[in-house]
């Protein structure tokens, strides 16, 4: 299995890369939103970091430019056909391969290739998490991690929510991230006089296996993933690392972590359920949805993607399975008026071979997403990756032959399995029109190859008025 690699590297250098995004949006005239992870990172926020606390209201992402600009000239289908056409038929995306372009400010379509076709997304199947769960349950919900009451005096239930960013390291790997401690202080102070004696942990909120179908065997020990429970810490990470080894229980040692910061020995955990009308003892919420999704999309986090994809099911009261989140998927999208033609997720990151997506799909979601009217997602916008700057492109479109001249005009989620290759996002043509794209290739032999490939696909886009 082959995995997306999240770079958090230097600034120097790269500043210039996203203010040429910047500054190419305005010329074209798009409605950009500056999330709190890109002005934290360009240092715009006075070197603070923001972490929005439980009982904080995020402030709304200001518009830094009003309307996308429809004047500019539209490419045109034999345009764009001829300048990517030569590229795509590569021997390193292999035999097969399905593409979409799509026009930003009007929808209509200016290149495809087999664009209905259900095609294994990999990693860009986050997409469609990110848009999902962001229209099902909004920018701005919290997911929340309750203790409350057992059914004898000292026992206490910790009932997991679907959060699995609660904190335990020193510094969270999660930005914003509710603590374990802050959760544990609380409880103490609920219970007063009375010390507490046993942690049970509710892990009931899910159904299923929490190992999606489909995976390769590596899924949840290679570091890029983990076992999905309702209750979990630090994505499951034993260290604060992207590519941590995770714990092989992440409930029972969340559950184990609580009752540390509770003086409770480990001994003193246990399954169980929460007592009906239970007493709440303690209360901790995540970072707003919009902060998630920008984080799962930068860094292609796969734990995130699935968490937040059984968040859809829930908010449409859909089993919190694998199986009840792919449904639920798929309906939200339905009602967004999206193509779902060659649907067929298993999953919400893309961790499955058997996952299927169409490019016009993903196409179909980043035009919506770059819509002034549609604030609800914007955050999908705001967390893509930009060419040679940040997120898993951090350190593509760096050299001549492989696309540098689209650096910082380019916004794309990357896809990667073992014979798999795609990419799909948002970039500014040379003559100001803003266009999506999805590229997707699922028969390659040499992952290096193709996403070089992959990038001078797009970085031709990004240069061809292609009229």
């Amino acid at each position: 299995m082959s995995r997306e690699t999240p770079q958090r590297g230097g600034r120097a250098g790269l500043i210039g890369a996203i203010v040429a995004l910047v500054v190419a949006l305005a010329l074209a005239g798009v409605a950009v939103f500056a999330g709190s992870g890109v002005v934290s990172a360009l240092g715009l926020d006075g070197g603070q970091k923001a972490r929005w606390r439980a009982g904080t209201t995020p402030p709304a992402p200001p518009p830094v430019l009003a309307a996308m600009d429809s004047q500019a000239p539209l490419p045109t289908e034999s345009g764009v056909s001829t300048a990517l056409s030569p590229l795509l038929h590569v021997q390193a995306l292999g035999p097969h391969f399905t593409a979409s372009v799509v026009d930003v400010s009007t929808g209509q379509s200016i290149y495809s290739s087999e664009q209905d076709a259900g095609m294994t997304p990999a990693s860009t199947t986050k997409i469609v998490t990110a848009a999902t769960v962001l229209a099902a349950r909004g920018p701005a919900y919290r997911i929340q991690t309750r203790v409350v009451a057992g059914a004898q005096p000292g026992e206490v239930v910790i009932v997991g929510g679907g959060d699995p960013t609660l904190a335990v390291f020193p510094t969270s790997y999660y930005p914003g991230a509710p603590r374990i401690d802050d959760l544990a202080t609380q409880v103490k102070q609920a219970l007063g006089d009375t010390a507490p004696t046993k942690v049970i942990y509710d892990t009931s909120l899910y159904q299923g296996s929490g190992i999606g179908p489909g995976w390769d065997s590596d899924a949840t020990t290679g570091g890029s993933g983990a076992v999905i429970t309702p209750l979990m810490t630090e994505g499951g990470r034993t260290k604060s690392q992207p590519y941590s080894d995770r714990y092989a229980q992440p409930d029972v040692q969340a559950a184990q972590a609580f009752a540390k910061a509770l003086g409770v020995p480990a001994n003193a955990v246990a399954a169980g359920t929460a007592p009906q009308g239970a007493k709440e003892l303690g209360k901790v919420e995540s970072a707003p949805l919009a902060r998630m999704v920008e984080f799962m999309l930068q860094e292609s986090d796969n734990v995130l993607a699935d968490s937040l994809a059984r968040q859809v099911a829930l908010a449409k009261n859909q089993p919190a399975s694998f199986e009840g989140a792919a449904s639920a998927m798929k309906g939200v999208l339905e009602e967004l008026g999206l193509p779902v033609t060659g649907y067929g997720l298993f999953d919400g990151s893309g961790f499955s071979r058997n996952d299927r997506l169409s490019p016009a799909l993903l196409t179909g979601i980043l035009a919506m997403a770059a819509r002034a009217d549609r604030g609800d997602l914007h955050a999908i916008f705001s967390g893509l990756p930009v060419a040679a700057y940040s997120g898993t492109l951090a350190k593509r479109y760096t050299k001549s032959q492989e696309g540098s001249s689209a650096a910082g005009l380019v916004r794309a989620k990357t896809g990667t399995l073992t014979g798999v290759n795609s990419l799909a996002g948002i970039l500014v043509d040379a003559d100001g029109r803003t266009l999506a794209f999805a590229f997707m290739a699922d028969q390659t032999t040499n992952a290096n190859q193709a996403v070089t490939a992959l990038d001078r696909v797009a970085a031709a886009l990004a240069a061809c008025g292609c009229r």
